[in-house]
């Protein structure tokens, strides 16, 4: 008999692939500075290595795979991943949706990310989020100075709303994130649209491959 699970007190979005389709774009910035730096990455190598991490994580991991890269490498990699994502960006599907449903059901949201605010705006501005979200319901990594795997972005998230970890959903599409949620003692929900489901599965997170699925796991 399957498990279950009391409805959340607040449910917790991840931002790129999650709430807005951004990584392929992201991705491509990233494989196209990295292939000019001497590190020849497909969009897909460049994802596998890279979503979900920080930028100096990505930074260190790329000069370990042997990129070239000048200590300015990070301002460089933000100027051209903006550039890119103002060029447009799509929600994920079913997010309006999902947003709407827990809206009914009186559920609070937030959004919490590893990367910054200026991309958030970028992003989420696009689509009518950044004035959902920002300022009371975003957390940014960047700003708190926690980033994911370590549980402090959802743990901080959670007081902001009063709420107990094991009150709080979490939703993420990435391994640092799914750990982050387990650190943090929090029920996740971990997104894999196009396969890579496994791994998440194997870190703790429960696997869904479409938004259209999240209500009927919340009970709601």
């Amino acid at each position: 008999m399957p498990k279950t699970f009391p409805t959340p007190k607040l449910v917790i979005f991840d931002c790129d692939g999650v709430l807005v389709d951004s990584e392929p774009a992201s991705n491509q910035a990233l494989a196209d500075n990295l292939s000019r730096h001497g590190l020849p990455l497909t969009v897909e190598q460049s994802m596998a290595h890279f979503v979900g991490g920080t930028m100096t994580g990505v930074m260190q991991t790329a000069r370990s795979l042997g990129a070239n890269l000048p200590d300015n490498w990070i301002e460089e990699i933000y100027d051209e991943t903006y550039a890119l994502l103002r060029q447009g960006v799509p929600l994920v599907q079913g997010i309006p949706d999902l947003l709407a449903r827990l809206d009914t059901q009186g559920i609070p949201v937030c959004v919490a990310s590893n990367g910054s605010e200026e991309k958030m705006r970028t992003t989420l501005g696009q689509n009518g989020l950044w004035e959902r979200f920002h300022p009371q319901a975003m957390f940014s990594a960047h700003s708190l100075g926690v980033a994911k795997p370590e549980p402090g972005l959802f743990l901080a998230a959670a007081s902001h709303f009063g709420v107990q970890a094991r009150d709080c959903l979490v939703i993420e599409d990435s391994g640092s994130g799914v750990t982050a949620a387990v650190r943090a003692g929090m029920r996740c929900l971990g997104y894999a649209p196009q396969g890579g489901g496994k791994k998440l599965a194997a870190l703790g997170a429960e696997v869904f491959t479409n938004m259209s699925e999240v209500p009927a796991l919340l009970s709601i």
